[in-house]
């Protein structure tokens, strides 16, 4: 099986393209948005490290903007309950009109990626998807 090796590298530079008016407007850079969406998608990590580990952005990166958007009121820091060698992230009432309208990017970027296919190609992918990740979880538990 042929796979194109350019899918990432192009999903990623247009939903760069996609998010650029948005960020513009709102004066937050790219690494800046995509943590407050990457928090607001996902409440279960909290931490800058699960930031960098998951989104593949260098741990400097995360570490400046994570300082800008808590100056600026879209973030605040709360020691781990569990780990108090950890702190926690947090999304403020300021960040949730922009991770509103994020989502709204997010959707209406998905909707173009899957322009001209029915919802059954799409349900499909979507479990070819999930598929893969449990296959890739298995590969990596070493079964």
């Amino acid at each position: 099986m042929e796979l194109n090796i350019e899918i990432p590298r192009k999903i990623s530079l247009a939903y760069g393209a996609a998010c650029k008016g948005l960020c513009r407007e709102l004066d937050l850079p790219q690494t800046a948005f995509d943590i407050l969406m990457f928090l607001g998608n996902n409440p279960a990590y909290k931490t800058a490290s699960e930031i960098v580990e998951l989104r593949h952005i260098k741990a400097n990166l995360i570490s400046v903007h994570v300082e800008r958007l808590v100056q600026e009121g879209y973030l605040i820091r709360r020691p781990s309950p569990t780990d108090r060698r950890k702190t926690e992230l947090f999304c403020t009432e300021k960040a949730l009109p922009v991770i509103r309208r994020g989502r709204q990017l997010q959707a209406d970027f998905l909707e173009k990626v899957f322009a001209d296919t029915d919802q059954e190609t799409r349900r499909a992918f979507a479990s070819l998807m999930r598929r893969i990740e449990e296959n890739l979880d298995t590969i990596l538990e070493g079964k």
